[in-house]
Parts: C-alpha cells; sequence; structure tokens
C-alpha cells in the first residue's frame, strides 16, 4: 500500500510575443472536462542584459487570473514542462515557465532524460545569483500583466526547478511555492529559510537515492526554526522524477495524488 506521510508546519522587464495557438483541452488525466487554453512564447529582458524565452499558457477566458511562476527541470522548457503548464492553465491559472537554460542554451532547448551528463553544463551555470535574476524577471512579467491578479503569484518547480522554487519563496512576494523533489535546497539554500515568505508544500520520493531523509530533515528542520509554514510530504513509492510520465521512474499513483494536493495547495 502507498504510504503518504505529512507534515505541516523589480528589475525592469520586456516582454515579446513570439508565437500563439489555442488549445481545447476536453479531458485532463481523470477524465474532467477543462477550459480552452492559449499558448504562447514570449521573451523577457532579464537584470544581466540577457534574454529570457519563456512559455506562457492561460485560460482562453475570463481574467484577471492568478498566476503561477513554473520551473522547469534539469531538461529544459519540454514537453513535460509545457504539459504541466496547460494543465495548470486549464485549472484557471496564467502560468509563465522560464527557459533558465538561455545563458547557455538556444531557445527551445530541450534535454534528453537518459543523458543527464549533457545537461550539466547547463545546469552548473544556473547559480543561485543568476537563477534570483530569472525569478525577479518572470515575476515582473506576471505582476504587470493585467490578465493576472498580482498579489496571487505562486510558484511551482520541479527537480532543478524545485530548488529554483524554494529561492523564489526568499526572493518575489508570492502566495505559495511548491517544490517537487528540489534537489539542492539542503545544503544550498538553507540560509534562505528566514527569508521565506509564503506557506510552503515540500514533496519527495522516499525512493530517491539523490536526496537523502537527512536533506530532507535538514530542509524541515530550517523552515521549523524559523517558523515558517511548511507542509512536507514523502511519497514512499516515489523515486526521483515520479510526477513525470516521460520519466523511467514515473509512478502513475503517487503523480496523481501529489496533482491533487498541489492544486489545494494553490488554492487554499
Amino acid at each position: 500500500m502507498q504510504e503518504l506521510h505529512l507534515a505541516c508546519g523589480k528589475a525592469g522587464v520586456q516582454s515579446f510575443p513570439i508565437s500563439r495557438s489555442k488549445k481545447n483541452l476536453s479531458q485532463n488525466r481523470g477524465g474532467m472536462s477543462q477550459a480552452a487554453i492559449t499558448k504562447e512564447k514570449v521573451e523577457l529582458a532579464v537584470a544581466d542584459g540577457t534574454r529570457m524565452a519563456a512559455y506562457v499558457a492561460r485560460p482562453e477566458h475570463g481574467g484577471p487570473h492568478p498566476g503561477i511562476l513554473l520551473f522547469q527541470e534539469a531538461f529544459g522548457v519540454n514537453r513535460h514542462i509545457r504539459n504541466v503548464s496547460e494543465r495548470l492553465a486549464a485549472e484557471g491559472y496564467l502560468v509563465l515557465a522560464p527557459e533558465l537554460f538561455h545563458r547557455t542554451a538556444p531557445p527551445g532547448f530541450e534535454g534528453s532524460y537518459t543523458d543527464f551528463a549533457a545537461m550539466m553544463p547547463h545546469y552548473q551555470a544556473v547559480t543561485t545569483e543568476t537563477a534570483e535574476m530569472d525569478i525577479r524577471s518572470g515575476h515582473e512579467w506576471l505582476r504587470s500583466n493585467a490578465q493576472v491578479k498580482p498579489n496571487e503569484i505562486s510558484s511551482v518547480g520541479f527537480c532543478m526547478g524545485g530548488r529554483v522554487s524554494f529561492l523564489a519563496n526568499s526572493v518575489v512576494p508570492l502566495r505559495a511555492a511548491v517544490s517537487f523533489y528540489g534537489g539542492g535546497i539542503a545544503p544550498g539554500l538553507l540560509d534562505r529559510a528566514s527569508k521565506v515568505q509564503a506557506p510552503s508544500l515540500l514533496i519527495w520520493g522516499g525512493l530517491d537515492k539523490h536526496i537523502t531523509p537527512a536533506h530532507r530533515k535538514a530542509v524541515t528542520d530550517a523552515l521549523s526554526g524559523q517558523q515558517k509554514i511548511y507542509v512536507n510530504v514523502e511519497f514512499s513509492h516515489g523515486d526521483h522524477g515520479f510526477f513525470c510520465d516521460e520519466r523511467a521512474s514515473y509512478e502513475p499513483r503517487s503523480a496523481r495524488q501529489a496533482w491533487a494536493l498541489t492544486l489545494e495547495f494553490l488554492r487554499s
């Protein structure tokens, strides 16, 4: 039986539309009806003078909507991340997924899940300093967008993006921050716990050999020590990357439950 462990506890920005399309997500993975969405690619100016492409998905109608900064895994803003963007848009969010590898890779870059070594130069170039600039750029794009509720911006991230989502919660004002198996939060970002502003949802895989129980405990200890609000969830049957249905580690039951938890956490 699956076990679920819970514990509670402005830089100037310019954006340029690159392309736009519409998609009607008639059903989600649970079979429930969803609204039509609009997708586009934009380009943002970053404080260091670089330009960052980003994927945007939003409901076709209505607004303004709550906003989400969606942070990629170590494999780029690939089909999986675009799919998550669209699923969140179908739930009523305007989602911006910035390409964090924009300093070392061309726009639209996607890596292979079977060749992590090829990702290392790009992965290693995403430092805390560069990530902070990208976070501020993306947050300002959302905040200044007339279709976004400026006080209802949250972040969600996976793997490397889980770490960036945690970092974002210490850099810009957020409503909530979700980190899926965020590698490198411990030990690299433990000193940011005192600056965390919004409630955090931390999701881990119990079978994850990359992020040990000691790492996970260090994160929750740091947040508890600063009296921060968080929910800590371990899926005992999940490995690193269990949410991604394009990875060998995909675990569908854990993924469905984690998705439901994420949506409720963002809403409440």
